[in-house]
This record gives structure tokens, sequence and C-alpha cells, in this order.
């Protein structure tokens, strides 16, 4: 007899919060590899190469960095210009340190099989983009 069939949830976003993890416990720099061409994918389309993208995600290259079982969301300058960017966890083909290489590469059938909550992905991205930006100011204190 077989066992029945599990509805597990996809390992990928538990693997990429435990690589991001261990590559800045160890002083690198991580960087993600994005699928640019998935629906819902928020990126600098200027800068996609053969429907990809490599984004350095260090804390300090990033603003409003999140990373959730759904979606990668952060802030970040390119060319000077302040941009919200949301990467769903589907769309992430990998997460590596730019010094040595050394991460993981996930398998892109993983979310074949899985059914994505689309409204949900696209009311989050919609959120994540069009929150506008406050100017920064400074006031004196007495």
């Amino acid at each position: 007899m077989s066992e029945p069939e599990l509805n597990l949830t996809p390992t990928r976003p538990y693997m990429a919060r435990a690589i991001y993890e261990w590559i800045l416990d160890n002083k690198l720099t991580p960087h993600i590899l994005v699928d640019a061409k998935l629906p819902h994918t928020s990126v600098p389309e200027q800068f996609v190469q053969d429907g990809q993208i490599v984004l350095n995600i260090a804390p300090h290259a990033v603003q409003a960095f999140q990373m959730s079982n759904e979606a990668i969301s952060f802030s970040a300058r390119f060319g000077g210009v302040s941009r919200d960017l949301y990467i769903p966890v589907y769309a992430l083909m990998g997460l590596y340190a730019r010094e040595n290489g050394q991460g993981l590469f996930f398998d892109p059938s993983e979310y074949e099989h899985i059914k994505i909550d689309t409204d949900r992905l696209q009311s989050a991205a919609t959120e994540k983009t069009d929150t506008p930006k406050k100017k920064p100011g400074l006031r004196i204190l007495d």
C-alpha cells in the first residue's frame, strides 16, 4: 500500500533564507539570479539579459529588504534612481556569494505543480511598487 501524497510546501524559500544568512555570516556579498520573464516579477527591465537579472541583495545595497515564503522585496538604486523590486519566490533561480560563487541554484520545475495564488501576489506586487516615496528631509532641532 502506498502512502497518500502529501501537499508539502516548496523548500525554495526556506533554503534561500538559510543560504542568505550563511553568506552574510561569512561576510560575503549575496546575489540572486532571477527569471525576469515570470509573471508578477518587478525588476528594472533595462538590466535584464536573456530573460534573467542578477541582483546584489547585500544589506548595504538595499533598503526595506523582506524575504518571505512568497516573495523577496526591497528597494535599490539603479543609475541613481530608487526602484522597488518584487521577486516572487518561484522566479528565484539561485542565491550565491559574489566572491566565490558558493550558494544554491534551484530546480526550475519545483513550482510546476504548485497552485500559486496569483491574486494575492498581484496585490502584494502592486502594493509594493505603488507605494509613494517620501522625500528625504532634514529639520533643525533646538
